[in-house]
């Protein structure tokens, strides 16, 4: 079963050197145990573009489009045999980054 741990920050920035002496731990923990497909951190919404090409409508515009004070800053992807082991892994991985974290299972 895979899923998606998505990091939640606000625009606080990156991980502090501490912080990322701990995620590092979680990620060879992940790795070690065979769980870890990929984990990356993401730019700031003010680096984004937002693109709609529906209908082949060619709209691109600076920046996010999606509202409010938090973003996703990074995320996990995870393939564990249980979600409850999934759930414990997002526990972790809260406490390993100091963030918030939102487990979502992956469809397909």
């Amino acid at each position: 079963m895979r899923f998606l741990i998505s990091v939640i920050d606000n625009e606080s920035g990156a991980a502090s050197p501490s912080e990322m002496v701990v995620i590092d731990e979680f990620n060879e923990k992940l790795q070690a145990h065979g769980y870890w497909v990929i984990a990356v951190g993401i730019a700031s919404t003010g680096e984004a573009t937002t693109i709609d090409n529906r209908s082949g409508a060619e709209v691109l515009e600076p920046g996010s489009k999606l509202y409010g004070a938090e973003y996703m800053s990074g995320f996990w992807i995870i393939d564990v045999p249980t979600s409850e082991l999934a759930l414990e892994l997002a526990q972790e991985g809260s406490k390993a980054c100091n963030r918030k974290v939102e487990l979502r299972p992956l469809l397909g």
